[in-house]
């Protein structure tokens, strides 16, 4: 996975509040896709609202004299992305959005942009906060993904995922996704209450891995906003092998039996490793969102 060294990256599509703090309150569950995360992590992993750090209130980070060096002071090329893992979160937002735009205007529609906030262990949003605990989510009240990059570590320790740049890209990507779907009018079909193998809840995450690999198979040919130059420059098989690698890693049934010894397919809420290989494949294989119709 390699940008162009030449780029400009655009850091005003990420906001970094690493280092700063968000005032605490009575953790309850939020609205949202951040109520259904809640859901989703008491499940798979036995713990209780209580225990993750959401509450009612959406409190803004303050910031405090340990924060982290800005994205936008760190991050100005496209070589940069090559050698910081923060930076290449930032070309990876790039290139997800400049791909998302083209799209939409090929559609004859105007893709509406979403920030990706970093933090670290709490942050507030418009549906409640959050701590890591809860991994990266997407709040369609504020129409931020929000992400602690110390869970692309997790994910290799914890989850057993090979790990690598693409299998980063590809957790992004697939935020996006849940981005792409709010605009659509489709993220609400998860906030049902249901689960199992063929709840909404699962349908609609595996088309934000479809998604995800649709982004992946048009990334090197997407030109970028500001240089006319596609900002991803290449992607190899080993890439694709990482992300689908991750999109495994986190299928409901590879999490149960990790961590709770069996596997329950009623409590399922992601849909299966199997499934979200087979739904990234499929977005990347005909590089087509059309073709992601989970809900069929």
């Amino acid at each position: 996975m390699q940008f162009d060294d030449d780029a400009d990256l655009d850091t005003s599509e990420v906001r970094d509040v690493r280092g700063s703090r968000v005032p605490g309150g009575k953790a309850t569950v939020g609205g949202g896709v951040i109520g259904l995360i809640a859901l989703i992590l008491g499940i798979l992993f036995g713990v209780g609202p209580d225990q993750l750090g959401l509450s009612g209130g959406g409190d803004e980070p303050v910031a405090s004299s340990s924060s982290a060096t800005q994205v936008n002071q760190a991050c100005r090329k496209g070589s940069d992305a090559n050698t910081r893992e923060d930076c290449r979160i930032v070309a990876v937002v790039n290139s997800v959005q400049d791909f998302w735009r083209t799209e939409y205007a090929r559609r004859g529609g105007t893709y509406g942009s979403a920030a990706t906030v970093m933090f670290t262990q709490r942050v507030g949003t418009a549906c409640g906060s959050a701590t890591s605990a809860v991994g990266p989510f997407y709040c369609p009240g504020d129409r931020q993904v929000y992400l602690d990059l110390g869970f692309f570590e997790e994910l290799r320790t914890k989850f057993g995922s090979t790990g690598g740049p693409f299998a980063q890209a590809y957790v992004v990507a697939h935020e996006y996704g849940h981005h792409v779907q709010n605009l659509m009018g489709t993220l609400s079909r998860a906030q049902d209450g249901r689960t199992g193998a063929n709840s909404n809840a699962v349908r609609v995450e595996l088309q934000a891995d479809c998604y995800a690999g649709v982004w992946a198979r048009h990334a090197t040919t997407t030109p970028d906003d500001r240089t006319g130059r596609p900002l991803l420059t290449r992607l190899t098989e080993d890439d694709i092998r990482d992300g689908l690698d991750a999109a495994a890693a986190v299928g409901d049934d590879r999490i149960q039996e990790r961590f709770q010894g069996r596997v329950t397919p009623e409590n399922w809420t992601h849909g299966s490793a199997a499934q979200r290989q087979q739904w990234f494949h499929q977005g990347y294989r005909t590089g087509d969102m059309a073709r992601c119709n989970t809900f069929r």
